[in-house]
């Protein structure tokens, strides 16, 4: 499961209480194996205990947040790729089940820090506004070079889950995916929306898989508990 909890409701963007709580209980209901967090914050009323093993890599400053990865399976070397001047940043866990070990990516790139509501894009200054989104592209390709260099060194199947803050219309998708498969292109179904646009669906999030696992299921979630909406995919190994 992939999914960007907005730091749990921390600023209260949902008007109603107990967010934090539902996302937890409507993790825990669907039991993902590995979760792929971005924007996770270490909220008081966070309990993800019923997985065995997690790496966190946390911003230093007065709000701590960043990528989190939670696992059902012993996760045996982890670590983070840095962004330069952002708190975006990757991690990756490597994760054994049975003889494999099998590195998932939790991937977080450059917002285009654009409010999508109509009446405040009315109101944006469009020369201000292009080049916000000409900075954050440039931003974001850099990140996905940083990642793919790393990525190369990688000597396990991988799976590549996140937040791309861009569409997979978008360059940095073309160059994330490479030869991975595309989960829900896969076994997905509809416009697999995974971030709240009222328009039109915009699939911003991905979970991209080696072509050496099966695809076998994909699922597009409702639940609106963030700005983003949980996707998860079901894989699976040859014997």
């Amino acid at each position: 499961m992939n999914y960007n909890v907005r730091l749990f409701n921390l600023y209260g963007w949902i008007p109603e209480s107990g967010v934090e709580t539902k996302i937890i209980e409507f993790i825990q209901t669907e039991s993902p194996e590995v979760l792929s967090v971005q924007e996770y914050h270490p909220h008081k009323n966070i309990d993800l205990s019923f997985f065995k093993y997690k790496f966190e890599k946390l911003s230093n400053g007065k709000l701590r947040y960043g990528q989190a990865i939670f696992s059902q399976f012993p996760i045996v070397n982890s670590g983070s790729i840095e962004f330069p001047e952002t708190a975006n940043n990757a991690i990756y866990a490597d994760i054994v089940k049975g003889s494999d070990t099998i590195r998932v990516y939790n991937i977080h790139l450059q917002s285009l820090r654009i409010n999508t509501a109509v009446e405040n894009l009315k109101k944006e200054d469009s020369e201000r506004l292009l080049n916000r989104v000409s900075t954050a592209f440039k931003m974001q390709q850099l990140q996905a070079e940083l990642f793919l260099e790393h990525k190369e060194a990688c000597p396990y199947k991988m799976v590549v889950c996140g937040d791309f803050n861009n569409t997979a219309f978008s360059y940095v998708y073309r160059i994330i995916k490479g030869d991975l498969n595309d989960t829900f292109k896969e076994a997905g179904n509809g416009f697999g929306r995974s971030y709240e646009f009222k328009f039109f669906p915009v699939r911003i999030d991905f979970i991209l898989a080696d072509d050496r696992f099966n695809v076998n299921g994909y699922s597009s979630y409702t639940e609106h508990y963030s700005d983003h909406f949980p996707i998860m995919a079901t894989l699976s190994l040859d014997k």
